[in-house]
């Protein structure tokens, strides 16, 4: 049976290039048939990544069959992976995310949750010295990876490690890591395309916060502008879209990567409370700036308060 590795709902660089990744070292190195799968499309920095380093668009998949072989990367939450999650039979799990619990699995498994800034760091450290025999467009995903989720170390998640592996994956490519990073974030900057919907839910998880259930949405952009300048509409939509995904409210922050900032939309009274007492801000409008806050994962939600 071949296992399929895939990551979260929401594919961004990370949970597209991860599968590709384990895929790769599992089918080519470990003699286990596997195949990268994706939850949902990816976002443009992620579509980015696959044509420039030549892979083919892994297939789309909803659900898992029972007692299919699956890899978990990027996520141990089952809210982010399909709802028949629990009938496949999970042989790995590698992930950077707090351990949010719900899974089941027919036996023992290997699981690895590291505090790295990235999914891919960890599959370095994993793979040992086969990490050498990685040909060059693995090598690039990789790198693309660490880079999109540290925004070239900008972000408080990313250590000194990730940045190592980095340093050393662009020298083995003669790529400057730099200039490359611009363009990745010119990618994810490009969003003119997309619905507002599909803005919101483009780097978008569920958390619960005494109770109240909140799409956490996060566009990290060069350009917040672009964004920005939709304010009005998007407002509007996250009503449509907490009512459609089922959640109580909906929080979008607009991540500045240049500024090292993010912008967070007040749609009602309940996200100016979150605003005010979970990051000490002072509200005024229907948007407020937060200097610093740059990650979902160690800014955003360890400080979600009602």
């Amino acid at each position: 049976m071949t296992t399929l590795v895939f990551g979260h709902k929401s594919p961004d660089t990370d949970s597209t290039g991860s599968p590709i990744i384990w895929a790769w070292y599992l089918s080519e190195i470990k003699g286990t048939p596997a195949k990268a799968v994706l939850l949902g499309e990816p976002n443009t920095e992620a579509a980015f990544v696959i044509e420039k380093w030549g892979f083919e668009k892994p297939e789309i998949i909803s659900t898992v069959a029972a007692d299919q072989d699956v890899v978990i990367v990027d996520t141990n939450n089952p809210a982010e992976l399909p709802e028949a999650i629990n009938d496949a039979n999970i042989t790995a799990i590698i992930d950077h995310h707090k351990l949010v619990g719900g899974l089941e699995t027919k036996g023992p498994i290997d699981i690895t949750i590291r505090p790295l800034a990235c999914t891919a760091t960890i599959m370095f450290d994993l793979m040992g010295d086969d990490a050498d025999k990685m040909p060059d467009n693995i090598k690039g995903a990789m790198l693309s990876c660490i880079l999109s989720d540290t925004l070239e170390f900008r972000s408080p998640t990313t250590t000194d490690h990730d940045k190592a592996v980095a340093t050393k994956l662009a020298a083995e490519l003669n790529i400057d890591m730099a200039a490359y990073a611009a363009e990745l974030f010119e990618a994810k900057s490009d969003v003119s395309e997309f619905s507002d919907a599909d803005l919101i839910r483009m780097d978008s998880k569920e958390f619960t916060v005494e109770g109240t259930k909140f799409r956490v949405s996060v566009l990290e952009t060069t350009a917040p502008k672009i964004v920005l300048d939709r304010k009005a509409s998007l407002l509007n939509s996250m009503v449509e879209v907490a009512a459609e995904d089922g959640v109580d409210h909906v929080l979008l922050f607009v991540v500045d990567i240049l500024n090292e900032e993010a912008t967070l939309f007040i749609q009602n009274d309940t996200v100016k409370t979150v605003a005010e007492k979970s990051f000490g801000a002072t509200v005024t409008g229907d948007a407020v700036v937060l200097p610093g806050i740059m990650s979902r994962k160690k800014q955003i939600i360890p400080n979600l308060t009602l």
